[in-house]
């Protein structure tokens, strides 16, 4: 059973790289951010709830990350986003065409991107008056699909192309060291993500590649000189480059943990 409040929130606790993550909350903002900070009234929620649930009751100081992050509702015209109702806005996402013929979309989830995606081509091609076709990417795998997935392989999430990440390794045998005894990610990683992902900040990679943020961010911080060093090598940038990465990355990751 999920456990729920008495407001009907629901609190989730998973296992994620020897760490538990914990959460949810529903607040409704007026403004957005680039960089969402949790408020601190969610985290003692999130905190007094949990308790009641784990062997041993979390405190401010096992935190070892905290994020928060927007999620755009198609609310309905005159809701007042109350914190009682943002809960009952549905989470699907809502296609609207100007007179301009503009198609506009809004809500939805990751987890329904290739709905929302089918649905906006078809309503393009409705307002541009073309000829309507079948959806051919509904069953189309995705870059670095497999079948039977090892989930012991502490590659598994780059799927097919985990094999190429280990032929970095097995010619440059360092490359295979973890960057941090407290997280799993590698040099090597580090080297693919620049090459074949598009990865060009030091936040890139520790945020959005290696997710090396969300798990510790204290550690995060201590990865970052090592991995802009990676990345001024593989992208032709100076010491100036690297030293600029690493203060704009720390900036970011000091809003993910409490200040000792």
């Amino acid at each position: 059973m999920i456990p729920k409040t008495s407001d009907g929130r629901v609190l989730f606790a998973v296992p994620w790289h020897g760490r538990v993550v914990v959460g949810t909350t529903d607040t409704p903002l007026d403004e957005c951010s680039l960089e969402p900070r949790a408020l601190d009234e969610e985290i003692d929620f999130i905190l007094q709830t949990a308790k009641k649930y784990l062997t041993r009751k979390p405190r401010k100081k096992d935190i070892l990350s905290i994020f928060a992050g927007l999620r755009p509702l198609a609310a309905p015209e005159g809701n007042d986003n109350s914190s009682t109702e943002t809960k009952e806005i549905s989470r699907s996402h809502h296609l609207q065409v100007s007179l301009s013929g503009l198609v506009t979309i809004t809500g939805g989830k990751w987890t329904t991107y290739r709905k929302m995606a089918e649905d906006t081509v078809d309503k393009a091609a409705l307002a541009g008056c073309l000829n309507p076709e079948k959806c051919r990417t509904e069953d189309m795998p995705v870059h670095g699909w497999q079948t039977n997935v090892d989930y012991t392989d502490p590659l598994y999430y780059y799927g097919s192309d985990a094999d190429a990440i280990n032929d970095l390794i097995s010619e440059h045998s360092e490359l295979g060291r973890v960057i941090h005894d407290r997280l799993p990610y590698t040099f090597a990683e580090v080297i693919w993500s620049t090459r074949h992902e598009m990865a060009r900040t030091v936040d890139d990679i520790l945020a959005r590649r290696q997710r090396a943020l969300f798990l510790d961010a204290r550690a995060a911080i201590e990865m970052a000189p090592a991995v802009a060093k990676i990345m001024a090598d593989e992208l032709g940038r100076d010491t100036a480059w690297q030293r600029e990465q690493i203060r704009q990355f720390t900036q970011i990751a000091k809003g993910y943990f409490f200040a000792d």
